[in-house]
């Protein structure tokens, strides 16, 4: 027991060396509002990293909550670091006038549209000019303030990537709307819905309809998960639900792992390369998050590859390998590996020699090369 507390303390300690409070003067709300800021451990360090944003309504109970998981996941390099903006509700119930709308439209609405106004023309552009920020923006709220991020998506140009709603106390024709909007959208949206199941009918139900109206929508380019959790409430379910939408969100960061493999690759005919390398343009396009190709997974693909003898791919691999790791054997040695599998043992020798002048990679290193290069020479006097 003491050493799981002591891998949380490290976790935390590791991961949000940085944890910091300020006021923003808004203009839109005519008075300052608290924020709580979280940077990665490697903000300072790495001076040209530029990170994803979570902004959290709630940010007084939800701040602590979400970075745990996050650091839980960085650690294991399941979700990537990211900065976590906390917006301070709940010192004298702003939270109330901050999600006001009017009941007849649907809309925010005098201190709502004042909040509204605030997060998306006030803290969203200081915040990017502050902090190296990319262009992935998440958000989340629970609760009523659930239900007004959702708002940002009725804009022609949302103004977030992804949205958290856990248990969302919705606002009216919330349920038909945001179906709506995703059945439209042309370019990619991320969107976790949750309930307890010890949640009141007045919230449950819109839920509900919400959750059958976006399946009906079925829009690819919304990646979307609805999860119910049994034996919890209005408030435990919160826990529950925030790993789950951070690992959904990032599903794609995540290294390969035995689910991806069965479903996504092991099915495949052909294209194992290339699915290696959309599942990284993904991580740049999409979730703006720029990081070389894990060895691990390029080590499963490489395996894949041999197994279905569709050796002609290994071209396409040191293709990769050489983006990646410009100065690192991997190309070369993926070229050489593609000659040996496809009985050309004197071109094979010659990539592996070329493999031996660069740097070591994984467990690729020179001893390895002069191996491979004495079993080509040799193969290669014996099919003269």
């Amino acid at each position: 027991m003491k050493k799981v507390y002591l891998l949380f303390l490290l976790i935390s300690i590791s991961s949000f060396a940085q944890k910091t409070f300020d006021n923003i003067k808004s203009v839109k709300l005519g008075v300052e509002r608290r924020i709580t800021i979280g940077l990665p451990a490697s903000y300072e360090a790495n001076k040209d990293k530029k990170y994803p944003v979570l902004y959290l309504l709630d940010g007084d109970y939800l701040f602590d909550a979400f970075s745990g998981a996050v650091s839980y996941g960085t650690y294991w390099d399941d979700l990537p670091e990211m900065i976590i903006i906390g917006i301070h509700q709940n010192k004298d119930g702003e939270r109330y006038d901050d999600t006001t709308i009017d009941q007849n439209t649907g809309l925010p609405f005098e201190k709502g549209a004042e909040f509204f106004e605030f997060i998306g023309a006030e803290l969203v552009p200081y915040i990017e000019k502050k902090y190296r920020t990319s262009p992935f923006r998440l958000i989340a709220g629970h609760d009523i303030t659930a239900s007004f991020i959702n708002f940002y998506l009725y804009k022609e140009e949302p103004l977030f990537n992804a949205y958290i709603c856990l248990s969302p106390e919705l606002a009216p024709k919330m349920e038909v709307r945001i179906p709506e909007k995703f059945a439209k959208t042309k370019k990619p949206l991320s969107f976790y819905l949750s309930v307890a199941d010890g949640d009141i009918k007045k919230i449950k139900e819109p839920i509900e309809k919400l959750d059958s109206n976006i399946k009906i929508a079925n829009n690819p380019l919304v990646s979307y998960k609805y999860d119910v959790f049994k034996g919890t409430t209005h408030y435990t379910e919160v826990l529950h639900s925030i790993p789950s939408a951070l690992y959904s969100i990032f599903e794609v960061y995540r290294p390969i792992n035995s689910t991806e493999y069965n479903d996504k690759i092991a099915v495949l005919q052909t294209g194992y390369a290339d699915y290696l390398e959309k599942k990284y343009l993904a991580m740049s396009e999409i979730l703006g998050v720029q990081i070389p190709v894990r060895m691990s997974d390029f080590k499963v693909i490489e395996n894949v590859i041999l197994k279905r003898n569709a050796y002609d791919e290994l071209g396409r691999m040191a293709e990769i390998g050489n983006t990646y790791y410009p100065k690192a054997m991997l190309g070369e040695y993926e070229l050489g590996l593609m000659y040996e599998k496809m009985g050309d043992p004197k071109h094979a020798s010659k990539k592996y020699q070329n493999a031996s002048q660069m740097e070591p990679i994984g467990d690729l290193n020179k001893d390895m090369m002069y191996e491979k290069i004495d079993e080509m020479n040799t193969l290669a006097k014996k099919t003269k």
